[in-house]
C-alpha cells in the first residue's frame, strides 16, 4: 500500500536519484543497502519486475518519517535529464556539482522518492527530521552509481 493511501501520513516533497538503467538493481540489492548499518527502517511492499527493483516503502520511526520509492525509464527521464542540465549550465556550477551533473547527464532512469511525514496528534510529539531521507539517498546513490537531486532546493546530492 502506498504511503499515499495512509491516512498517518502526509507528502511533503519529492526528490529524485538519476542512474544509467544498466545499474538498476535488484529488490533484493536495495532492501540489503536500506537495511545496512545501525538504521533502523522499517521495509514493506518490495516489488520487482523481471528481476529489477521497482518500488518499496521506507518507515523511519526515529525521525517521523517514511518514503515510497519507485523507478521510472524512458523518454520522460532523458526529457527531464534534458531540462535539468540545461538549467544547471545556467548556473556557475565547479567541481564536484560538475561531476555529477556529467553523470545526470548520461542517465536513463530515475527513482523517485516520495518523502512523507507521519502526522501527531500533538505538534510537540514528534518533529519531522530530514536525516534518514538523506541516507536513504545516500545509499541509493551509492548502490546505482547515481547522483541525487532535490528540485526544491535545486541541490545535487
Amino acid at each position: 500500500m502506498s504511503l499515499f493511501e495512509d491516512e498517518r501520513y502526509q507528502y511533503c516533497d519529492t526528490f529524485f536519484v538519476f542512474f544509467e538503467e544498466g545499474n538498476r538493481p535488484t529488490a533484493k540489492q536495495v532492501i540489503a543497502v536500506l537495511e545496512s548499518g545501525g538504521e533502523k527502517c522499517e521495509l514493506s511492499d518490495s516489488k520487482e519486475q523481471d528481476g529489477k527493483f521497482e518500488a518499496i516503502t521506507v518507515r523511519s520511526p526515529h525521525d517521523s518519517s517514511a518514503m515510497d520509492i519507485t523507478v521510472v525509464v524512458g523518454d520522460e527521464v532523458r526529457e527531464q535529464v534534458e531540462e535539468l542540465v540545461s538549467e544547471f549550465r545556467n548556473m556557475s556550477i565547479v567541481g564536484d556539482d560538475y561531476k555529477r551533473l556529467m553523470k545526470i547527464d548520461k542517465a536513463t532512469a530515475r527513482l523517485d522518492v516520495y518523502h512523507f511525514e507521519r502526522k501527531s496528534d500533538s505538534p510537540e510529539d514528534e518533529v519531522l527530521d530530514p536525516g534518514g531521507l538523506f541516507l536513504v539517498i545516500d545509499k541509493l546513490n551509492a548502490l546505482c552509481d547515481g547522483v541525487g537531486h532535490d528540485p526544491q532546493s535545486k541541490t545535487l546530492i
